[in-house]
């Protein structure tokens, strides 16, 4: 199935490129990401193969993609497709809601979440009547205002549908007419990500569950050691997540580097980012007991025996990882007490 994906989404990729993304809002200073290609066409090329063009599709957009459908439904009967790229789809009816029954008769609580990971069917907000109020991150161009295309369901209005260009670099029609960097956006702030890639309130990690709530890197970052740095220190915001990270840890933190060259785990393949960024945060599948789908960016392990990664009641991270999370996750055999033991001398251990 995944495979099946992978091929259709190659071929939604080369669609894509001639497709106009439809204004369906009043909002004459929005031009669209194929405007922009014009001239910025390396950027488009990466970035309309980066998880931000899918985030809302019309259903003929996303039936091109392959994806399949809640058990009872047709295409007919979808008006957009929430997702659909990276991790997990959720699908919208005729009227602008979230399908959340399925079956035969349409009339079953959940299993109406998509997993592209493991090729399964989950449960959101089972058999509830439940809006799409999302907008703000998931369009361009988005106004609380109105129901998109008369949608009963539908909280709001959008230039575009999708985190296009504009979503980030402002209005483009006076930028298309002369263009110049005085009348386009460009905001290398991680406040600027942040607009989106958060959860509540910039001080709090939400949780869930045992993890991380997902697109929450802004929070992770704010409560890391890396606070003080951008997002685009580290990644290019135009492409894909894991073909975006310019720089390599080792660039700054030459003193674990030199411990690390040559030990067992660096021979093996061991990266920093395994330990220091593990999957951590769920978006839509848990994985192992302590391994979701999404890499945390809080960074810092905590060797407190003592340190719990998560609030009494689970509603919260800390801002630190702790040992579960950081060694378990590949040492499943081994307990919390020699993690905490090796962790002290991860970099060289192993060393003769």
């Amino acid at each position: 199935m995944k495979k099946s994906l992978k091929f259709l989404g190659i071929v939604s990729f080369m669609i894509v490129i001639g497709l106009a993304f439809g204004i369906d809002a009043s909002a004459g200073e929005y031009v669209g990401s194929d405007t922009c290609m014009s001239c910025h066409f390396k950027q488009y090329n990466d970035f309309v193969v980066s998880g931000h063009p899918y985030k809302l599709r019309k259903a003929q957009d996303a039936k091109i993609a392959g994806l399949p459908l809640p058990e009872g439904y047709t295409w007919d009967d979808i008006s957009y497709v929430i997702g659909g790229k990276n991790w997990k789809a959720r699908y919208m009816n005729k009227e602008g809601y979230i399908i959340t029954t399925t079956g035969p008769n349409k009339d079953k609580p959940g299993k109406n979440q998509y997993n592209l990971w493991n090729d399964t069917w989950s449960n959101y907000h089972p058999g509830e009547k439940k809006k799409y109020n999302c907008g703000k991150c998931h369009t361009t161009g988005y106004s609380k205002e109105g129901k998109q295309d008369g949608l009963e369901g539908v909280v709001g209005t959008w230039a575009f549908p999708s985190i296009q260009c504009e979503n980030c670099h402002g209005p483009g029609a006076k930028h298309v007419k002369g263009p110049s960097k005085a009348n386009i956006v460009v905001n290398k702030s991680s406040a600027q990500c942040g607009k989106c890639h958060i959860r509540g309130k910039a001080e709090t990690i939400p949780a869930k569950g045992g993890f991380i709530r997902h697109h929450e890197q802004y929070n992770e970052l704010l409560a890391s050691p890396h606070k003080s740095m951008a997002c685009v220190t580290c990644h290019d915001p135009h492409k894909k997540s894991e073909f975006s990270v310019k720089v390599d840890c080792v660039q700054c933190h030459s003193k674990q580097k030199t411990e690390y060259a040559g030990s067992p785990m660096q021979l093996r393949g061991v990266e920093c980012i395994d330990c220091h960024m593990p999957m951590a945060t769920k978006s839509a599948i848990k994985q192992a007991k302590y391994k979701a789908d999404i890499k945390t960016h809080v960074f810092k392990i905590n060797l407190d025996p003592n340190a719990k990664m998560f609030t009494d009641d689970g509603k919260y991270a800390k801002g630190y990882l702790t040992v579960e999370y950081a060694c378990l996750v590949c040492h499943g055999e081994k307990d919390r007490n020699w993690a905490l033991k090796t962790a002290k001398n991860v970099h060289s251990y192993g060393r003769k």
